[in-house]
């Protein structure tokens, strides 16, 4: 009775507006009060231990730099860079501007591990020049929020960090070398679709009017930006530094970049970069402090393992169970972010996944990708709600184009789900 009241306050809580940190905090705060009403103090002595425990885990550390590092090169006039190269190797065109956004929001994937700061950095730019070149605000916003879910996938990330937390035997280096592959494929997958429906419809009809870049000047101009991912991710599998420290080198790069070299960001702009950035990473950090709560009350009232019992005896089979599994996530993606999807869930998929033997590494991509649909699945659907914005258009009008991505990226899922490989063999290889 007590279990249902855990999900059934948190519901409640959710439906009457109360932010998803806050009701997790509360539903959970009040099961222990409940399941613990003749001990003194009502057993509430473990709310404040449970808070700190969920926020007191070095790999977390990364989260508030890698954040910073999205805010920074979001204003330092990389995404600029990056796009005006991009226009010049592949051309002006219908259909091309789409493709360069898509790129551009991978290539920023290995820059910062935030999905609505590289939605914002992308949309930003491109968002005005598909306008420009004759795109609907509805398909650009499409376009950009769903390229901007990639960044979850390509390293740094900020899910797989989370995930490494949660999981045991799911190191940060081998979740970021896992996710490479399926986020270049998830790429590449939403080109096919955003591509055929700019030519089909006969958008950027003023594309092949405007200027194309010249290659040199722009690759020069783009450098810095360029260099930035494998300063990055070179470094890390150089035993430089690790994913933390990675993070702390990024921001001081981008600060060289943005003060020194482009000279777009001024010893004012840091104040704002700075507490933007702040605000994000409180957030981010308060819902995964307060979920340890939630996640505390899952355990002692002893809710994990029957609906673990429960789903591996339904007779659906090991693959039947993983597609239930995937459909649960995608209604619940609908209306959860990641982060808190990851923070409800992953403790209660744990026995399933070690029941059936599945590589916590491999399971760790395929729960991203899943979030990687939710962010521009809408109702709520983060990255999608930046581009919106930016674009001037409800997100509503934005349904026609996304679907056509979404089943794009779900078929690179069902791919990684058939041959693991596809996310297992880079971290083998790099001895992960």
């Amino acid at each position: 009775m007590i279990a249902t009241l855990l999900f059934v306050a948190f519901l409640a809580l959710m439906i009457l507006g109360v932010p998803i940190g806050a009701a997790l905090g509360l539903a959970g705060a009040a099961c222990i009060a409940l399941a613990n009403l003749d001990v003194q103090w009502y057993g509430l002595l473990a709310v404040p231990q449970n808070f700190y425990a969920g926020l007191g885990k070095y790999p977390l550390l990364a989260i508030p730099m890698f954040v910073l590092v999205g805010s920074i090169f979001d204003r330092s006039g990389v995404a600029a860079r990056l796009v005006n190269f991009a226009i010049a190797i592949v051309g002006r065109g219908p259909g091309m501007l789409p493709l360069v956004a898509i790129a551009v929001a991978m290539f920023l994937g290995g820059i910062s591990g935030s999905g609505p700061a590289n939605a914002a950095a992308v949309g930003g730019v491109m968002i005005a020049a598909m306008y420009r070149a004759g795109y609907p605000g509805s398909f650009s916003a499409s376009v950009v929020g769903a390229a901007a879910a990639t960044d979850i996938l390509i390293p740094p990330s900020v899910a797989f960090i989370i995930y490494s937390v949660l999981v045991p035997g799911a190191s940060v280096p081998a979740l970021f070398a896992a996710g490479m592959i399926p986020g270049i494929l998830a790429g590449l997958a939403l080109v096919v679709p955003a591509v055929w429906m700019a030519r089909r419809h006969k958008m950027g009809h003023l594309e092949a009017d405007l200027p194309r870049p010249a290659l040199w000047q722009s690759f020069k101009e783009a450098i810095w930006g360029l260099a930035a991912p494998v300063l990055i991710l070179g470094g890390m599998r150089a035993g430089w530094f690790t994913p933390t420290e990675a993070a702390v080198v990024a921001v001081f790069y981008g600060l060289f970049v943005g003060m020194c070299i482009h000279r777009t960001i001024g010893v004012r702009d840091l104040f704002p970069i700075l507490r933007e950035a702040g605000e994000l990473s409180a957030v981010i950090l308060l819902v995964v402090s307060l979920a340890g709560i939630f996640a505390f009350s899952l355990s002692t009232l002893g809710v994990i393992d029957p609906v673990a019992k429960a789903i591996v005896q339904s007779g659906l089979g090991e693959y039947g169970v993983l597609m239930l599994l995937i459909l649960l996530l995608i209604t619940v993606g609908m209306f959860l972010d990641g982060i808190s999807i990851f923070l409800i869930f992953v403790p209660l998929l744990l026995p399933i996944m070690q029941h059936y033997g599945w590589d916590p590494v491999w399971f760790g991509v395929i729960l991203t990708l899943k979030v990687a649909l939710g962010q521009f699945t809408p109702p709520l659907a983060v990255n999608l709600m930046v581009s919106c914005r930016i674009a001037g258009v409800p997100m509503e009008s934005t349904v026609r184009w996304v679907i056509p991505m979404l089943i794009a990226m779900f078929l690179v899922m069902l791919l990684v789900i058939a041959f693991p490989q596809l996310a297992l063999w880079l971290p083998a290889r790099l001895g992960y």
